[in-house]
């Protein structure tokens, strides 16, 4: 007959203190902190939030109807291909030349989601001074 001899053994040692700090220090480093909005910074924030993405979406509309521009000019000039040069300058001019209401259209939105708590931060600020 078998003797059965299932046994558990546990053995746990604690970190050292050098080795503590180690683990401190290289955990700062992963440790995603979230840093407390002053009202000033808040307004910075939300500002260029509004500003920075209407200015974004306006500038790559323009810049790619500008480049479709010229590549339908290149190929009118340096291939003479006038139809298709003429076609694609055309659908390059669109985006160009919607690239200002567009801008407007997307900081008016931004004002009017924003807005209220900008003008709330604003008052708070201009309250305590």
């Amino acid at each position: 007959m078998q003797e059965n001899n299932n046994k558990f053994s546990f053995t746990y040692s604690a970190p050292t203190e050098a080795e503590r700090r180690e683990i401190e220090n290289i955990r700062r480093q992963y440790k995603v902190e979230e840093k407390a909005q002053g009202g000033v910074e808040r307004l910075r924030t939300l500002h260029s939030k509004v500003v920075g993405t209407a200015t974004a979406i306006s500038l790559a509309f323009g810049v790619g109807g500008t480049l479709i521009f010229g590549g339908g000019m290149a190929l009118v000039l340096e291939f003479d291909k006038l139809v298709v040069g003429i076609i694609l300058s055309v659908i390059g001019a669109i985006p160009i030349a919607l690239a200002y209401p567009m801008y407007k259209r997307v900081l008016d939105d931004g004002k009017r989601k924003y807005g209220d708590e900008i003008l709330r931060l604003s008052e708070d600020l201009l309250k305590k001074e």
